[in-house]
């Protein structure tokens, strides 16, 4: 055990990074050496293997009938239905087996494997009538909702779980009836916000907790009538908010910004979060002990870890998009749910324990290495099955032969046993996967990384209705709108109100939306900061700061410093914990 930090230089960017003590008694304990690759590095390489939300048409391997696939055409990965791929009663992932060929790289027979085993067609499990959602479970009456769970009656978002009749959000948990929201919890009738717990009938809100009847707020704790952080009486606040005309999209726009440059304002908490323990990063809450980590719900024990928003998982290091009772997981995307003891895999959910490099497996698996659609069988190295005590030997000797003959990617990467998969094996392209959301991104960025970019599909429908010819007001449309084919007033593609979304917009008074589905999206992940961690120093007391207005504990400007997901070119105000609590009314 080292007791001493490390200077690693990444294989990949070339800068310095730190493994610290506690990182190698993590290593130490799963058996695998330090990483390579800094940490930023390593989250860009999981993050490439995720599209979360672009669905493609693709064609089923079984049948030949025509399938809505998160796997495009161009990747040249088979898919079949998420039945048949579930009940593996028309194939048998074994019949795919190969056996181990010393004369080659490991990972170059694992991608070959993993070419040539069908796909699922959108890792979706135990859906009710929501065939148009992916990477999600337990949906019901849902429509292109996206990495979101045991959620009912919704649309239109990501980062949606245990939450009813809710439409074009993201990160929302334990909420019903809101709309065009980010990051809220236990919210109802919560409406073009931010950050806010506990909140009902909360409109153009940041920050917020066990607020009602509010509109325009910023840092308000159990308030009433408030419009713009400005007490009002209930009667006062009822015909104010009437003569808002809420019902028409000119005044939604005007509201949106100005409610925006209202917020600038007021001091932010340098990380988003609540009732944690010992946490760094951003947007984690009712946690302990999690470190560098992003998008974070009901966990402990976590570091570099990235979207585990339904709880609860501990003790796993370097994995990005996990959940439900996950544990000791390294190196690993999309994998959870009641796993246990995964390592360098890709989407491995839904049970499964002792998995490594392997791909699409879980489901009662145990003692896979290197294997791909194995769901209930053990002890199997590319989809071969070996007794017990020979599968053990032959992991052994396969950890070796990939030091001793390692993978080199196609940028010179070198590929020994302890490394995450390289980007070239992804079957998407760099700007179809949520890398974008977090880092600018370009054509030559992508190939730089080593993989390949796509441009957009063009629209296959015949536009009916540009968005600037809707009606101002809900009150002034019909449902003879989700005939309608809208062109989008930003990107000038195809959009549709579908009939769940207009009765629900029409009964929230809401005005219809402008812009296509992927143009909200990006709208609303626009305001979500990003996953790169800055240090920096309080704001408080500094110029251009707000008027200090409560007992702050320090002279002139506070020497507070941390680390925060706000870039130093960032218009916010930022403060420290003590500073921001001292704030908020």
């Amino acid at each position: 055990m080292s007791n001493i930090n490390q200077d690693v230089i990444c294989q990949n960017c070339k800068a310095s990074f730190i493994i610290e003590p506690d990182d190698f008694d993590f290593y130490k304990k799963i058996d695998v050496p330090p990483p390579t690759w800094c940490p930023e590095c390593r989250m860009k390489r999981r993050m490439v293997f995720r599209n979360e939300r672009k669905l493609f048409r693709q064609t089923d391997f079984l049948t030949g009938e025509k399938i809505l696939s998160i796997v495009p055409p161009e990747s040249g990965h088979l898919v079949i239905t998420e039945k048949d791929w579930w009940s593996q009663e028309k194939w048998n992932p074994l019949s795919y087996g190969k056996e181990f060929d010393p004369s080659k790289p490991f990972l170059t027979q694992l991608f070959e494997l993993f070419k040539e085993v069908p796909k699922i067609q959108s890792a979706a499990t135990r859906m009710v009538n929501s065939d148009y959602s992916g990477n999600a479970s337990d949906l019901k009456n849902c429509y292109l909702l996206f990495n979101s769970n045991l959620t009912e009656d919704s649309a239109y978002g990501n980062g949606i779980d245990y939450s009813k009749n809710c439409f074009d959000n993201s990160h929302i948990q334990k909420s019903e009836r809101c709309y065009e929201s980010f990051w809220l919890t236990n919210c109802y009738e919560t409406f073009f916000s931010s950050q806010c717990n506990d909140c009902v009938s909360v409109w153009f809100s940041k920050n917020c907790r066990g607020c009602t009847n509010c509109f325009g707020c910023v840092n308000l704790v159990n308030k009433s009538h408030c419009i713009f952080n400005e007490q009002f009486s209930k009667e006062e606040y009822k015909i104010k908010l009437e003569e808002m005309n809420l019902d028409k999209w000119s005044f939604i726009t005007t509201a949106n910004k100005k409610s925006k440059d209202f917020w600038l304002k007021f001091p932010n908490k340098f990380m988003q979060g609540i009732k944690n323990i010992d946490v760094s990063g951003e947007y984690i809450t009712h946690s302990k002990n999690v470190k560098n980590s992003y998008l974070i719900r009901e966990s402990k024990d976590l570091k570099y870890v990235q979207y585990s928003q339904v709880p609860s998982s501990y003790d796993c290091m370097d994995s990005t998009l996990i959940g439900c009772q996950s544990e000791l997981f390294y190196e690993t995307t999309v994998c959870g749910w009641g796993g246990a003891n995964f390592k360098f895999c890709l989407e491995c959910w839904d049970g499964g324990q002792e998995l490594e490099y392997s791909m699409f497996c879980g489901r009662l698996a145990a003692n896979l290495f290197g294997c791909v659609g194995i769901i209930k069988q053990q002890y199997c190295i590319l989809n071969k099955q070996y007794e017990k005590d020979e599968y053990f030997k032959m992991v052994e000797k396969i950890k070796q032969h990939m030091n001793d003959m390692p993978y080199v990617d196609v940028k010179d990467r070198v590929y020994t046993y302890g490394e995450f998969f390289p980007p070239e094996f992804s079957p998407f392209a760099y700007n179809q996967t949520i890398i974008t959301e977090h880092f600018l991104s370009s054509k030559e960025e992508a190939e730089e990384f080593g993989m390949r970019w796509q441009e957009p599909h063009s629209s296959e429908y015949e536009i009916t209705l540009k968005s600037e010819d809707i009606p101002d007001s809900i009150k002034d449309i019909t449902e003879k709108i989700v005939d309608e084919i809208i062109q989008c007033n930003k990107c000038k593609r195809a959009y549709r109100i579908i009939s769940s979304e207009f009765k629900f917009l029409s009964q929230m008074n809401i005005p219809l939306p402008r812009i296509c589905v992927d143009c909200r999206h990006e709208a609303r992940i626009s305001q979500r900061n990003k996953s790169k961690i800055y240090s920096r120093s309080c704001m408080c007391g500094s110029t251009g700061s707000p008027q200090v207005t409560g007992n702050h504990n320090h002279e002139g400007k506070c020497e507070v410093e941390f680390e925060t997901s706000y870039a130093p070119d960032r218009p916010e105000i930022v403060y420290c914990e003590k500073c921001y609590q001292s704030e908020v009314i």
